[in-house]
């Protein structure tokens, strides 16, 4: 009976838009389950490289595969080149606006560098201030190369430049002569250190967010609107009923047959 009037002249129509608003629902609780099963996958992977002893990077551990080490305590000895330094613009410290340095390391008894993060530095500050000479030891953190913005962020032009949007290893390895390894690491704070560059920490949510709670809504609006959709139907259809049976008979027949 039901199906009869949700499928019947007046019904039709809306019946498929409820239907298709329902799949929709349904598909983007499925999307949120997918993206909840993702950030505990990321979770898993940053806590389980947390858990890992501090990495010292040397010319032995040079072929590991560092890409897959991300958020990974790291510390490394060698000397920096600042003639070929760049840095991402937009960072933000105590709310000045300045420049993160990005410096590249040549690791100590071998020919490949490594990007360092020393850091944000003021925006209109002359870098070569915060050089530092001769063998450094920096311990950080192993971070994967940005090659892709985030959602609204804005991707590098093309050419060499010498502020960046994104950490992006690849593209920066072409514009200098060192042979830089896939991986940046960004260095950790000192306490002794009172002077920029400074020092950051890289933020990190591992939380499982509000998916499941999204999910677990747009599978409820998609329950409220089946169920209370055909309800609705034979509501309408008993009100047009009693409408119908307390009008006079002339006027039924004319309802019922319009001239």
């Amino acid at each position: 009976m039901i199906l009869k009037h949700l499928l019947g002249r007046q019904w039709w129509l809306v019946t498929l838009l409820v239907i298709a608003a329902m799949g929709v629902m349904i598909r983007l609780g499925f999307w949120q389950l997918e993206r909840l099963a993702e950030r505990r996958d990321f979770n898993a992977r940053v806590n389980a490289q947390i858990a890992q002893p501090t990495l010292t990077l040397d010319a032995d551990s040079l072929a590991a595969d560092l890409a897959a080490m991300e958020y990974r305590s790291v510390v490394v000895i060698g000397k920096y080149d600042h003639s070929q330094q760049v840095a991402l613009r937009n960072q933000v410290h105590e709310g000045a606006l300045g420049v993160h340095l990005l410096t590249p390391l040549i690791i100590a008894g071998s020919d490949r560098a490594v990007l360092i993060n020393r850091g944000w530095a003021p925006a209109d500050s002359d870098w070569a201030q915060f050089d530092e000479a001769g063998a450094v030891e920096v311990r950080g953190v192993i971070r994967a190369s940005e090659s892709k913005p985030d959602f609204g962020g804005i991707p590098d032009p093309e050419g060499e430049l010498r502020l960046w949007n994104l950490a992006n290893v690849e593209r920066i390895s072409q514009q200098i002569t060192l042979r830089l390894l896939p991986i940046y690491i960004q260095q950790l704070p000192d306490p002794a250190r009172t002077d920029p560059p400074y020092r950051t920490q890289p933020q990190l949510d591992l939380t499982e967010g509000s998916h499941l709670g999204y999910a677990a809504q747009w599978f409820l609006f998609a329950a409220v609107l089946g169920i209370g959709y055909p309800f609705y139907v034979l509501d309408s259809q008993r009100a047009r009923a009693r409408q119908t049976a307390n009008l006079p008979s002339a006027k039924r027949i004319e309802n019922d047959h319009p001239i």
